[in-house]
């Protein structure tokens, strides 16, 4: 059906995608300006494998989110290092540790930091010692169809088809 106002509908559905646009654009400002606000530390992290971990993938504790990664690189043995920003109000014991968890059986990817027992307080440029990477959903599905095709007798073969001939 068409109606008489077909520009006014036209100018009325552009001002609405251009308000939806400001919003986005918003939100993704206030989240990066959240990440950075009110100074912070930045400490170190050395992983094997950061699979799925990108620069500004969340640092939680206890599942709050109390920082970002800032910056990824390699060192001399090929090992990722992640420069994570920490929120100064939130001191990490020295003896901390970082581990790399999903969000979820198929979410995004964070490092998660479990807080250690010692006096001293990380500082800017500290490196956290202990780290565990994360567990590749493609790698543990692969173990666990070959421990079923080892258990079956099927070894490395190819298993039977089952067809209707």
């Amino acid at each position: 059906m068409v109606t008489k106002g077909g520009s006014r509908d036209t100018i009325i559905g552009a001002i609405v995608i251009a308000v939806a646009a400001v919003m986005l654009a918003l939100i993704y400002v206030k989240e990066d300006l959240a990440g950075q606000a009110a100074g912070g530390y930045v400490v170190k992290a050395r992983f094997n494998r950061l699979d799925g971990i990108s620069i500004g993938s969340p640092v939680r504790l206890s599942g709050v989110k109390i920082g970002a990664v800032q910056a990824e690189t390699l060192d001399p043995e090929f090992r990722a290092i992640t420069h994570l920003h920490i929120n100064d109000q939130v001191p990490l014991p020295a003896d901390s540790t970082a581990v790399i968890r999903t969000d979820g059986l198929l979410g995004s990817k964070y490092i998660d930091l479990g807080p250690g027992g010692d006096d001293t307080m990380m500082k800017d440029g500290d490196s956290i010692l202990y780290t565990q990477d994360s567990m590749v959903i493609e790698d543990l599905l692969e173990m666990i169809i070959e421990q079923g095709k080892s258990k079956r007798g099927y070894g490395s073969k190819a298993l039977p088809s089952v067809s209707n001939n």
